[in-house]
């Protein structure tokens, strides 16, 4: 037996580590690997497969190719496997879905992991709350296939993944709550939200701040909006790798979006990172997102504007009502000045501030505290 029992229980009893740091399971999952004689692994969920998963970098390639491919859509290993641990069975291998190495070599999916070097695959199962999640074990081709006594021994990790998993969620959470009650005592709106655009939690200021025209409803966020919604839909599909979530969408500045409702002032949309134990992948959350509601913040003073960028007074009220949404022909008719006037005058607005469009210039105003 290839199978190294002391150094899995070694790497078992650091497991613990990632409730507090889950930037440590790459790590971790390396050292199961090598004490099971394993190339890589990855921690999946069996009905929600993203690209964001924990994997070690052994196997980082394979993984950015499965998900760019398409391949985790029609896994057959999630469609033949996810029954039996769904079942009860702690561990499962190749052996358990194929009648023969034959057959599943015939499958997309093992040409795919040849592409690579790899071939044998097993799964352990773990709970994180009623989802069900495996630890992914993939081997080369020359480690060869899974054995029985091994697959006995590393079933035994699936009681102790659990129990990882349901502490991280639960640490995860608190922490998450803890930011949005932080926003919270400042009076800001905020909520957390999943890559997949689920809202994982809000707080109260963002319930009482919710109308026909922006709202959670079914777990999701709904704007009326349609280029505010694609554009925070493209921002949560972001992978970044500085930590920093930025907008991709014309229209957006940074990663500041401005939502338009119907018959009030635009909300604007601050999508921020999560950091330590909320970034947990048994909680699933991706981002918080905070809000000014115009319609009820108050706007710096003309004063302030016009000191803040060097505006004259005309700038200066021509910007505040930009930024609150009013079109150049709405304020133009409100001041009772020419429409060529009112656009002379926001080409000078943007001039002086550096911004280059409406909504660039709503970000910039709503910074100015009153």
């Amino acid at each position: 037996m290839r199978l190294d029992i002391e150094r899995l229980e070694r790497a078992k009893s650091r497991l613990g580590e990632a409730v507090l740091d889950p930037g440590q399971w790459p790590s971790l999952m390396e050292a199961i690997c090598a004490a099971a004689a394993t190339t890589g692994a990855a921690l999946l969920q069996s009905d929600i497969r993203t690209p964001d998963v924990p994997v070690t970098p052994s196997v980082q390639a394979f993984f950015k190719a499965y998900f760019k491919n398409n391949l985790h859509v029609g896994d057959i290993r999630a469609a033949k496997g996810v029954p039996l641990l769904l079942a009860g069975r702690q561990a499962i291998r190749d052996q358990d879905l194929f009648s023969s190495e034959r057959s599943m070599l015939s499958d997309p999916l093992y040409a795919h992991a040849a592409s690579f070097g790899m071939r044998w695959w097993s799964a352990i199962s773990f709970r994180s709350g009623s989802a069900l999640w495996a630890l992914a074990l993939q081997r080369s081709i020359r480690e060869g296939m899974f054995e029985d006594d091994e697959m006995r021994i590393v079933a035994s990790l699936s009681e102790c993944l659990t129990d990882v998993a349901t502490l991280s969620q639960a640490v995860g959470r608190q922490v998450l709550l803890g930011s949005l009650n932080a926003f919270e005592l400042i009076n800001r709106p905020a909520l957390s939200m999943s890559r997949a655009g689920l809202v994982i939690e809000m707080n109260r200021a963002a319930t009482d701040m919710f109308d026909a025209d922006f709202r959670v409803r079914h777990n999701r966020l709904y704007m009326r909006d349609g280029k505010a919604s694609q554009a925070l839909e493209l921002m949560l599909g972001q992978r970044p790798a500085d930590g920093e979530i930025k907008a991709r969408s014309r229209g957006r500045v940074g990663n500041i979006i401005v939502a338009r409702r119907e018959s009030k002032k635009p909300i604007l949309i601050k999508v921020l990172p999560v950091h330590g134990a909320a970034t947990t992948p048994f909680l699933g959350a991706h981002a918080v997102l905070t809000f000014r509601d115009l319609e009820t913040e108050p706007r710096p003073s003309l004063e302030m504007l016009a000191e803040a960028f060097a505006l004259t007074a005309a700038e200066a009220r021509v910007a505040s009502m930009i930024a609150t949404g009013l079109s150049p022909e709405e304020v133009a008719g409100e001041l009772q000045v020419s429409r060529e006037t009112v656009r002379n005058q926001i080409k000078a607005i943007f001039a002086k501030t550096g911004a280059h469009r409406q909504s660039e210039l709503a970000a910039l105003v709503s910074r100015i505290q009153v």
